[in-house]
């Protein structure tokens, strides 16, 4: 067996592990789409639907280590923001990383991300799946995207799941994988038309 085929196998089966082990099975893991629980109630979205499709070698065996190795770091990314919270989410930037939010002006810097990711994670919840990922011909920077759902709940108590897409931009900072961008988006109605000009 050559060594790049020995090389795929290994990521193959590094990553089947973290998809048994981590983050409530990668279909319904901690997401860094925003960094603030949101300020009014929406619908909620029923939390016990079924987790939509990842990224999976074992159906998707033309996915490259380049890819694999990006879905490691999301879920090594969740895990930490699982058990952290917002200061773990802050903590994963790089020293001029910056958010994207609907609706809000971009967050510069990693000291002005953590001033606003204070969240705990026992009372706001962020929980995301790639559904996509590219590597940079280099291997030192990469994009996931997929879907997220942040999770509060109302003044009487029940919960509320807001959805939405996620873009997470990485780069290596000294030889470590740091976030360089996380943009979030509002998730379309079901069955809407993307991208379509409106009419006058």
């Amino acid at each position: 067996m050559n060594s790049a085929r020995k090389h795929r196998v290994a990521l193959t089966l590094l990553f089947v592990s973290l998809l048994l082990a981590s983050c409530r099975g990668f279909g319904q893991t901690l997401s860094p789409a925003q960094t603030a629980p949101p300020s009014t109630a929406s619908p909620s979205i029923d939390p016990l639907a079924p987790p939509k499709p990842t990224l999976n070698p074992l159906t998707m065996p033309t996915l490259s280590p380049g890819q694999l190795e990006l879905v490691k770091l999301e879920g090594e990314f969740c895990d930490e923001v699982a058990k952290g919270g917002g200061a773990a989410f802050a903590a994963r930037f790089a020293e001029d990383g910056i958010t994207l939010q609907n609706g809000k002006p971009p967050v510069r810097g990693r000291a002005a991300i953590a001033a606003g990711a204070t969240w705990d994670p026992k009372d706001y919840q962020l929980t995301w799946y790639a559904e996509g990922a590219q590597m940079d011909p280099s291997n030192d920077s990469g994009f996931t995207w997929g879907h997220y759902d942040a999770t509060t709940t109302d003044k009487s108590g029940h919960p509320v799941v807001i959805a939405g897409r996620y873009i997470t931009v990485w780069k290596k900072v000294g030889g470590k994988w740091k976030v360089a961008l996380d943009a979030s988006a509002d998730e379309a109605p079901i069955g809407a038309e993307c991208c379509v000009v409106p009419k006058p």
